[in-house]
């Protein structure tokens, strides 16, 4: 065999473990994806696990405010629901939109109940209401943190799916760009829920 013969061949090769890399990152960077939504996942469902017994505690309080009660529990059921049906496929854009109108409004449904709570001086002195509150305030902080980290793992993967030569790989293996999740686009929706018992 001739020596440019051996110099092809070395490329080829070289070629095909540079592919092989290529692709190997890519899916590791989609499986961070998952696995950075999969921790917003947790998060949701403890918050979710907290608005029940919130509602509860704040029925004794409001019950001829029955109507915010419901609303916050029928949105907090819609997001659930959004939440699952993102959950089982968490590089769905469609999916992840839904997640976020479900719980804009579950958040607008927060905002209500807790403005008015604040008409309730026994509702904001209860002990067990003051408690709740805390935890779905750090719940928030933490679904927060958790919605970053999921961008920034989207960001690192639309670069390496973007750039040239790995463009090659991606486009060949159909590894398109992923959805951030974004947040509402007025600023009077992009405040957070207040939460102050």
């Amino acid at each position: 065999m001739s020596v440019a013969l051996w110099m092809v061949l070395a490329l080829v090769l070289l070629g095909i473990f540079w592919a092989v890399g290529a692709y190997n990152r890519l899916v590791r960077l989609k499986n961070a994806i998952a696995n950075a939504f999969g921790q917003i996942d947790v998060q949701l469902k403890r918050r979710y696990d907290l608005i029940p017994n919130l509602v509860e505690v704040a029925r004794k309080y409001l019950a001829h405010e029955s109507q915010t009660l419901e609303a916050v529990i029928a949105a907090r059921n819609q997001a659930r629901s959004a939440e699952q049906s993102a959950a089982s496929s968490p590089l769905n854009a469609g999916a992840l939109g839904a997640l976020a109108g479900a719980e804009q409004m579950l958040g607008g449904a927060l905002g209500r109940l807790f403005a008015v709570a604040e008409a309730y001086p026994e509702l904001k002195a209860d002990q067990t209401m003051r408690e709740l509150s805390e935890e779905l305030s750090s719940t928030e902080n933490r679904v927060g943190f958790a919605r970053q980290a999921y961008n920034d793992h989207v960001l690192e993967f639309n670069d390496a799916a973007a750039q040239f030569p790995t463009l090659v790989i991606a486009r060949l293996f159909g590894f398109g760009t992923q959805a951030m999740l974004e947040s509402t686009t007025s600023e009077v929706e992009r405040q957070a829920v207040r939460i102050e018992i």
